[in-house]
């Protein structure tokens, strides 16, 4: 996801939807031209040296987030299994998100332990571990609205998403569904950061908002008398770890620390404990190409 300073929205209608995503995607993924010429270590140079290296986020509940001090969150929990399953010392910097994935991409650490969204972009640059998490979108509605039950409830209403983001590039995904229901794609009001967005669906501002699984299973968590989960909006979406490329040995490994974590049941302990829910239908396979996340994702149908 990606994160932006604060200003006010701006609205846009689908025409321009695609060519600001892209912009939004090309600022934060300028990296790519960069990752064709940068080394990354494989797997037999980490267990050479001794160690593996982990660029965090420090400010994406619940995926890692800081609490009295101290980090917190699923990766937290997985980067401590993680360090009792390897016969290697993992080491972890702190980074903010903007540049976290191009201090992966040029080499500066192994992998990205965070949560990150699997896009075309960003598998042009990255395979990426089995998925974790759903990122399937969904709107968000105000607590007590009974307009909206279903899809076709969304038709022209005002609708709020983050401006550049794996979201945003989606979302023909709803207005191939409104259409199909004989409805139509209501204003799109693009926000720099999604506490703006939530603040204007609670004052009656928008009518929905969109973000994927587990943000939404926060924060309807975290207030329910404000908020509630509406119907999905996309097809299937993931979230994973980045591994560069030329990683391929690296990402075996990790895949299979992910299995063990599965097959022991500690995974669908900590998606329970962080996300609200286990995910047991996500792919067990990585993702290494665009072709594939679109046949898993259905985005081809």
């Amino acid at each position: 996801m990606m994160r932006f300073p604060t200003r006010k929205p701006n609205a846009f209608h689908l025409p321009s939807l695609a060519a600001k995503a892209m912009a939004g995607t090309l600022v934060a993924l300028s990296l790519s031209t960069l990752s064709l010429t940068a080394f990354a270590a494989d797997l037999p140079e980490i267990e050479s040296r001794g160690y593996l290296s982990v660029a965090t986020e420090d400010n994406y509940a619940p995926f890692n987030f800081i609490e009295d001090g101290n980090a917190k969150g699923f990766n937290t929990d997985m980067l401590e299994e993680l360090r009792n399953y390897a016969d290697f010392e993992v080491r972890q910097d702190i980074l903010p998100w903007t540049g976290l994935l191009a201090a992966v991409s040029t080499g500066q650490y192994d992998m990205a332990l965070t949560g990150a969204s699997v896009s075309d972009e960003r598998l042009r640059v990255f395979n990426y571990t089995a998925p974790y998490a759903s990122a399937q979108h969904f709107a968000i509605t105000r607590t007590g609205d009974d307009s909206v039950e279903s899809v076709a409830d969304l038709s022209g209403k005002t609708l709020g998403v983050q401006a550049g983001s794996v979201l945003l590039s989606r979302l023909p995904e709803l207005k191939k569904m409104l259409e199909d229901n004989d409805g139509e794609l209501g204003e799109v009001v693009q926000y720099e950061s999604y506490p703006e967005a939530f603040a204007d669906l609670a004052n009656g501002r928008l009518d929905f908002v969109i973000d994927s699984a587990v943000p939404v299973n926060t924060l309807v968590a975290s207030k329910p008398d404000v908020f509630a989960k509406g119907p999905a909006v996309s097809g299937a979406g993931y979230v994973s770890w980045p591994i560069p490329k030329n990683s391929p040995e690296l990402l075996e490994y990790m895949n299979g620390f992910l299995d063990h974590m599965r097959e022991t049941g500690r995974l669908a302990e900590l998606q329970e404990k962080w996300f609200g829910e286990s995910f047991p239908d996500l792919p067990t396979e990585p993702l290494t190409s665009v072709d594939q996340f679109h046949e898993l994702a259905g985005l081809d149908d």
